[in-house]
């Protein structure tokens, strides 16, 4: 499966998913900020099968929506594209188009969690069904070995669509218990977890030769996924995924695509960055941290440049991320999103979907709305 730093789920240029027993992966996250995310799971849950807004009313001030960030142009963009995206679902649940990117996990679980992160659960919601569709077109897509692919489909690199399937059962089992997502999902965090490389990471396919810096941040997230919902994720895993993506930073802050090799870009850099944060680190306790997001902040979007084309919507996937666990009232976040939401805004095409060269406006559309739909918050694995 082609892609990764932005236009694609995955590319070999390094460039393209409930209860929190203790915090994320790794160390560090306070009693308080967890109280806060058992919180909005169960208040999700609670507000039943109406809107956004509906759900809002429920949340309380820590953790609702912000609402100064979320214009009413923003807000109808993001009804424009969830509707998009729900009518382009296929019969089997699946998402995708193309000859490369038709049926694709990856693309399919992306499009889940945009409708997750507009408030609609598994079988809640006006797009409750088109979640739990791509919840079961995923777990047909499970091996017995618990990749998760369609053998069926063309890939180039099939642990990226692996990788965002985990995280995407992950995020669905933690709002609904199903027992048969639990199985498989552990399952596929079991050969996350036994196919870590020497080096600490991940690369294209589900052995553990190679890595590379994009790979083994789209594992990372699953893997804090997956601890989240309650999986056991062993601490050897996490802290040898870190030594290798610290090692894979440049004195800039930016990082390379592999150990050896690769300057710093910027959609890797993101995708690096949202790792750390993953692991548990935060700014004060991570120089690391520090450097990468004063990287990032230097391609904050702008009118006058696109940087990046090929890779826009991964790198701004992973900076969005990034740029929220500063803090919405930090020095990053409140000018950061209101640039790449008003750029997003600007790209979107009348149907409501967002054009992904070299992929598919499934594809495009789902980063898109994850981006948007960001301060909402609902999704535990974006929750600081």
């Amino acid at each position: 499966m082609r892609g990764s730093q932005g236009g694609r789920p995955n590319d070999g240029n390094g460039s393209p998913a409930r209860t929190r027993p203790s915090g994320r992966v790794g160390t560090g996250v306070t009693f308080s900020r967890t109280v806060a995310r058992l919180l909005a799971g169960v208040l999700f849950l609670a507000a039943g099968p109406g809107s956004l807004l509906a759900q809002e009313r429920h949340l309380p001030d820590a953790i609702a929506p912000s609402k100064k960030f979320v214009t009413p142009r923003t807000r109808r963009s993001i009804d424009d594209g969830l509707a998009y995206l729900a009518s382009r679902q296929r019969p089997d649940g699946s998402f995708g188009s193309g000859s490369i990117f038709e049926r694709n996990v990856a693309v399919t679980s992306l499009a889940g969690m945009a409708f997750l992160s507009g408030g609609h659960a598994p079988d809640r919601g006006k797009y409750g069904r088109n979640v739990t569709r791509a919840v079961d077109f995923v777990l047909s897509r499970c091996q017995p070995n618990g990749f998760i692919t369609d053998e069926q489909a063309e890939y180039h690199g099939p642990m990226y669509g692996h990788g965002f399937a985990t995280l995407f059962l992950a995020e669905v089992y933690g709002m609904t218990r199903r027992k048969d997502v639990r199985t498989k999902l552990k399952a596929a965090v079991d050969l996350i977890v036994n196919t870590q490389n020497d080096e600490g990471g991940w690369r294209y396919d589900p052995v553990p030769k190679e890595a590379d810096v994009s790979v083994t941040a789209c594992q990372m997230m699953a893997l804090r996924a997956a601890r989240n919902c309650g999986l056991h994720v062993p601490k050897e895993t996490v802290t040898r995924c870190v030594d290798y993506v610290k090692d894979c930073q440049h004195e800039d802050g930016g990082f390379k695509y592999r150990r050896t090799r690769g300057e710093s870009l910027f959609p890797r850099s993101a995708a690096a960055t949202v790792a750390l944060y993953n692991s548990g680190l935060d700014e004060e306790n991570s120089p690391e941290l520090r450097r990468a997001v004063k990287y990032l902040y230097r391609y904050k979007p702008s009118d006058a440049v696109l940087r990046y084309e090929t890779h826009y919507y991964y790198g701004h996937y992973y900076a969005a991320q990034a740029m929220w666990q500063t803090g919405e009232t930090g020095p990053y976040w409140p000018q950061w999103y209101p640039a790449v939401r008003d750029q997003l805004v600007g790209r979107q095409l009348p149907s409501g979907a967002w054009s992904a060269q070299r992929v598919c406006p499934e594809y495009g559309t789902a980063m898109s709305l994850l981006v948007l739909q960001m301060p909402n918050n609902y999704l535990p694995i974006f929750q600081k």
